[in-house]
């Protein structure tokens, strides 16, 4: 199975007015293409959804999240990934949709037709991510603040006019108040005082060549047991040093290639 072509969005820009986009919350989810039969990873994998899910999902494309609740990652994604799906666990989830691909129309009338869509479908897996608008950019950080305090992972951005493309596209921007980026693991730095014979940080290299440790965020199960050498993770940061260095750079997740 080949990778889906979907709309990759940009970080937001200060100097965009707020008031020509549609803004929903970032879903911390597992992304999923519907081709009208089944449901695609981002990675390309088919992904094994009991019969009864998607059985009242419409015969054409989507775009989407599967999604169960904030901060719930972990546990969307082992229900996901599953060859021999668990009907308990897909219960709790459902596949939020946010694109229409190769329809016609703005963004606009888009929503709109997802709407309508999910009306008609009547599938209680079936939703559409909520779009609202805001006033200014004030309104819109004070929004993130909110949302960011409750547990959310941050904001999305979608132009009104927007036509539907594919790529990465300034059309659709994020907004988080931290930045986040993958690295390899190439080594390990041994843990002190509480946390001697275990892992203190992970050594990690990104793409770039830049070299450094990461030692928050690791829980006492994965300083036991850390992600192996030449494995990929998704860190956090804020900024960077005088030395190009991620500032505050913290541990999320082990990156899956699902």
């Amino acid at each position: 199975m080949t990778k889906p072509d979907l709309l990759l969005a940009q970080d937001y820009q200060d100097n965009i007015d707020v008031r020509q986009y549609w803004v929903s919350e970032k879903l911390d989810g597992v992304r999923a293409y519907w081709d009208g039969k089944q449901l695609i990873s981002r990675g390309g994998n088919i992904i094994q959804a009991p019969a009864w899910f998607t059985a009242d999902f419409p015969p054409r494309p989507l775009d989407g999240e599967l999604w169960l609740a904030r901060q719930q990652f972990a546990q969307i994604l082992s229900t996901v990934s599953k060859q021999q799906p668990v009907n308990s666990e897909w219960q709790q989830l459902a596949y939020y949709i946010f694109e229409l691909p190769q329809a016609e129309g703005t963004f606009t009338e888009r929503i709109r037709m997802m709407q309508l869509l999910v009306q008609q479908q009547n599938s209680p897996f079936l939703q559409v991510v909520p779009q609202f608008r805001v006033a200014d950019r004030a309104t819109l950080l004070a929004t993130l603040t909110q949302l960011e305090q409750a547990g959310a992972e941050g904001l999305m951005l979608h132009h009104q006019d927007a036509h539907y493309k594919t790529g990465r596209s300034a059309d659709l921007l994020k907004l988080k108040t931290y930045q986040d980026a993958e690295a390899t693991v190439i080594g390990y730095r041994p843990g002190r005082g509480k946390y001697q014979g275990m892992v203190g940080a992970l050594i990690v290299r990104t793409p770039e060549g830049l070299e450094f440790a990461i030692g928050s965020g690791l829980t006492d199960a994965l300083r036991q047991t850390p992600p192996a050498i030449g494995s990929e993770i998704t860190y956090r940061y804020n900024g960077y040093t005088s030395n190009g260095i991620p500032r505050f750079a913290r541990f999320l997740r082990e990156r899956q290639a699902f």
